[in-house]
């Protein structure tokens, strides 16, 4: 997937969330694409320092967490790491950030922080975009 850009824009905020992000985003790092995420509203919790270490669960699927550990899932704060190693591009969105009065220091090292239309810079000529 050389010459590939993937634009992933994560807006919900849960433990599934995180895993469909952090996932599709390694496995097209993997295969040499690159990749940036945007995180907005509920999504700034899967990068944030706290946030990313307690994320919910959907009611009615606690029984997943079971699942994660015996299958040797790794944490999501694991794989904030291991998108990072691979140059995935974390971005938080500063609007939403001003809004919820959250600095940078709030969140993972390594972030950067940009508007919409910073993302959208990015994205403009990508080959996929993603919604989670």
């Amino acid at each position: 997937m050389a010459n590939t850009k993937v634009a992933i824009i994560a807006s919900n905020g849960s433990l599934f969330d995180a895993y469909k992000v952090f996932n599709i985003a390694s496995a097209a790092a993997a295969s040499d694409a690159e990749v940036g995420i945007f995180f907005t509203f509920e999504g700034l919790n899967l990068i944030h320092k706290e946030g990313h270490k307690n994320l919910p669960l959907p009611e009615g699927k606690e029984h997943f967490q079971e699942g994660f550990k015996k299958a040797n899932v790794p944490s999501i704060e694991e794989l904030v790491g291991i998108a990072q190693e691979m140059d995935v591009k974390l971005i938080a969105c500063q609007m939403t950030m001003d809004v919820m009065s959250l600095e940078k220091d709030a969140f993972v090292e390594g972030i950067e922080v940009g508007g919409a239309a910073s993302f959208i810079e990015f994205a403009k000529d990508a080959n996929m975009s993603l919604t989670f």
